[in-house]
């Protein structure tokens, strides 16, 4: 009988690729928002707030405030314009600022006047509303771009435990999607949970994680591709070396979460995103960088260097950020 000729053997499976890049500066990074594969803001210590237009090949420093002691946890841009910025920080050194002329000048929006408050994450669904968190389950929405803050009633929102609020670690603890969809992730409580609103804050509905919680554990990120599939991370943020489990999954909008397969590095995780709507997530933490391709579920480690937060333009480009400086970008195959 005869025989055709033989296919070729398939080669290895193409990888990721990290590109180390430069960002010019030694601070803590601590936030990446990328709009589109050419423009990213990443925000850090130091008052640090960084652009780019040409996809990293090169950054630049924009000046947001004279005082250098602020600490820029989270960035929020919808393109090389416009974008805000949050400082965490006890009382009045949480901050909101907005800039809609590429970081040349930033309004200060929101200044904390409430000693007992640390803001310490927020996200936005478009342009005009947006959703912020801080420490002990304080919740404002915004309307109007910023402009104005309003604290959303008690009424509305779950009972606090005691100590409960969010991780300032990644910019990550609330993600806001499809325009009116919104999900907050809390920890330093006995029991970690999931806030989720359907209808940009007007009403909540409140999950336990079944990852442990704690003084200084529980949830620190949350990210959704869609509105039913997402993911929750954290654990021990105490323990650098912890493997207990630290990733929750979802497949219904948050309504109930299991338990999932952790990423191979140790400790906990910081920061979580999706490569746009694929079953691609990305987790960064102290310990290192990490990759699913099935949301979750398992994982493939990517670096052992420190990250804080990482953040994709497309289901093909993101940017992981960390300490010293810290900038890589993450390409897909």
């Amino acid at each position: 009988m005869g025989c055709g000729p033989r296919a070729p053997a398939a080669g290895p499976a193409p990888k990721p690729v990290l590109a180390p890049q430069s960002s010019g500066t030694t601070a803590l990074l601590q936030a990446v928002s990328a709009p589109s594969e050419r423009v990213v803001w990443v925000s850090g210590h130091a008052a640090v707030v960084l652009r780019t237009r040409d996809g990293g090949s090169t950054w630049e420093r924009v000046s947001v405030s004279a005082d250098t002691t602020l600490e820029f946890r989270d960035v929020e841009a919808l393109d090389a314009n416009t974008a805000w910025v949050l400082a965490a920080g006890p009382g009045s050194r949480s901050r909101i600022y907005h800039t809609r002329d590429g970081g040349r000048t930033w309004s200060a929006q929101f200044v904390n006047r409430d000693s007992s408050a640390f803001y310490d994450c927020f996200a936005f669904w478009d342009a005009a509303h947006g959703i912020a968190l801080s420490d002990g389950l304080l919740l404002r929405r915004t309307e109007d771009g910023g402009v104005h803050w309003p604290l959303l009633p008690d009424s509305i929102l779950p009972r606090a435990q005691h100590g409960e609020g969010g991780f300032a670690a990644s910019g990550t603890c609330v993600t806001a999607l499809a325009g009116r969809y919104a999900w907050v992730a809390t920890g330093a409580a006995d029991t970690a949970r999931v806030l989720a609103t359907g209808d940009r804050g007007a009403t909540w509905r409140t999950v336990a994680a079944p990852i442990p919680g704690g003084s200084f554990a529980g949830l620190a990120t949350v990210a959704f591709r869609d509105t039913a599939h997402g993911l929750v991370a954290g654990g021990n943020l105490g323990d650098a070396k912890g493997r207990d489990p630290n990733v929750a999954i979802s497949e219904d909008g948050g309504r109930t979460w299991t338990l999932s397969g952790r990423p191979p590095f140790p400790g906990p995780v910081y920061g979580a995103a999706y490569a746009g709507s694929s079953r691609t997530v990305a987790a960064a933490g102290p310990g290192g960088l990490a990759l699913s391709t099935d949301d979750g579920h398992s994982w493939t480690a990517l670096d052992t260097l420190a990250y804080w937060s990482v953040g994709f333009a497309s289901g093909r480009v993101g940017w992981a950020v960390g300490p010293r400086g810290r900038i890589v970008q993450i390409r897909l195959p």
